[in-house]
């Protein structure tokens, strides 16, 4: 275990060799989901912490979407199935609501929900961006251009199975798997979790299907985990890397043997029932409980 001090101050030195420990190299990549308060003082903020991470690794995807930004409601009417998404109650709503929303552009911030350390990233390192409206990532590093070049509007947790091909690890630095996106992935390759979301496009609004839904019971995977997961303390932040392999097999796995695993069955007005339901309607289209290679 790292022996910092909870109280020290953490620098960009101290990040990059705790990174190392984790075994992590110039031939790794990854995916950060992370929180820079969790560290405790970091001598230079988020943008040390990002400088760390291209440091330590060879490519550095994070997440980026713009939902606060460019997200809308259902144009009113729109109800997909199984989709636990409302559509606007009039339309002079939601073209008030499309007025307000931001067209995807490179240059929009990340969502504020990320933290701190993605949208810093995205500033202050060169980096590739992929363009989904709402659920965009930031890489950089060797292999940033091919692995967001694997989103497309239609699949767009593309860049984690791009990762996973390149045998890449999750990344979580003081959160816990509820952010661990990942998992997400696993959910659809089974199809569940797969729903439809809204966001302004040049002046209109555009369906984009396969948006993951809830995440609040994730941490249920963390036993299953645990023999596949490094960890540290870097300052006061819980520093995991696991490989997005183990991530997929271990989710793939719950799921196959329990089509709510890993969702919530107390809240029926919850995305985890639609999700649920999703999952029994693919069992039922396939025939088959089998789970997918990565």
């Amino acid at each position: 275990m790292d022996e910092t001090m909870p109280n020290e101050v953490v620098t960009q030195a101290r990040i990059v060799a705790g990174l190392e420990q984790l075994g992590l190299t110039r031939q790794s990549a990854v995916i950060v989901h992370s929180s820079l308060r969790s560290f405790g003082h970091v001598d230079g903020g988020a943008e040390a912490v990002g400088r760390a991470l291209v440091e330590a690794c060879g490519t550095v995807m994070v997440p980026a979407g713009t939902w606060d930004l460019s997200g809308v409601d259902p144009p009113p009417g729109l109800r997909r199935p199984m989709n636990a998404y409302e559509p606007s109650p009039s339309w002079a709503a939601f073209e008030e609501q499309l007025d307000r929303a931001k067209p995807f552009s490179p240059d929009l911030p990340a969502d504020r929900e990320l933290g701190i350390i993605p949208e810093t990233l995205r500033l202050t390192q060169p980096h590739q961006r992929s363009t989904h409206p709402v659920f965009s990532y930031v890489a950089a590093g060797a292999a940033a251009e091919q692995v967001v070049g694997a989103q497309r509007l239609d699949w767009p947790l593309g860049p984690i199975e791009k990762l996973a091909q390149l045998d890449g690890v999750v990344l979580l630095l003081g959160v816990t798997h509820t952010a661990n996106t990942t998992i997400h992935l696993a959910e659809q390759q089974l199809g569940r979790s797969t729903f439809y979301r809204y966001a302004k496009v040049d002046g209109s609004w555009l369906e984009l299907p396969n948006i993951p839904g809830a995440s609040h019971r994730f941490d249920a995977i963390e036993p299953d985990l645990l023999p596949h997961t490094r960890e540290i303390l870097i300052g006061s932040c819980r520093a995991r890397a696991i490989p997005i392999r183990a991530v997929l097999a271990a989710t793939h796995a719950r799921i196959l043997a329990d089509p709510r695993a890993l969702l919530c069955s107390d809240d029926p007005a919850c995305r985890c029932a639609a999700a649920y339901e999703q999952r029994l309607v693919a069992e039922q289209c396939t025939g088959s409980a089998g789970g997918l290679e990565v």
